[in-house]
């Protein structure tokens, strides 16, 4: 399933984040960058040790990565050339700036990306799982942040896809898409 915002396409696809050809992938990752569960360990572990380094390495530099922000890294093992490791919010029930961190995960990531030239991004429904925020609101969070970033920047992907790893997740987000 796909939409278009002024020339650039948002897509829906099922599957593992991990065997997206793109430009880069965009990490559910956690303020420490050093790996995890989930989709994070999932790319920790296919990406290799190269990934790692070089979060480690950002790390010494930077310190810990907020909730909302986003860091750059190469691909390691991964087809993707560059991982975008965003640290999205944990859900609080709502009223603890959840919805302005996670928006603000997608627009820092596809910042990122446009910086760096990147036609295609890969991301994943970021805090939708251990972090525990509802699929139904970060679905239409994530979809109308990157929908308005397209419609608005001069400079962006022009392809934006989400890889979806269960039907419900993926379900929720075409109801999304749709309402756009």
């Amino acid at each position: 399933m796909e939409k278009t915002f002024s020339g650039r396409v948002v897509e829906l696809v099922p599957g593992d984040i991990t065997r997206q050809a793109v430009d880069a992938i965009v990490n559910a990752a956690n303020s420490t960058l050093l790996g995890g569960g989930g989709v994070d360990g999932a790319i920790h572990r296919a990406g290799g040790q190269a990934i790692l380094d070089e979060c480690r390495a950002i790390r010494a530099e930077r310190g810990e990565c907020p909730a909302g922000e986003a860091v750059l890294t190469g691909g390691g093992g991964l087809p993707a050339r560059h991982v975008i490791h965003a640290v999205g919010p944990v859900w609080r029930g709502g009223d603890q700036g959840e919805p302005e961190l996670l928006a603000s995960c997608y627009r820092n990531s596809l910042r990122i990306a446009a910086e760096h030239g990147f036609q295609s991004v890969a991301f994943p429904s970021i805090s939708t799982g251990i972090y525990g925020y509802p699929v139904t609101l970060a679905a239409s969070t994530a979809l109308a942040t990157v929908a308005s970033f397209l419609s608005s920047e001069p400079v962006a992907p022009l392809r934006v896809r989400f890889v979806l790893f269960d039907p419900v997740t993926f379900a929720t987000y075409a109801g999304a898409l749709e309402a756009l």
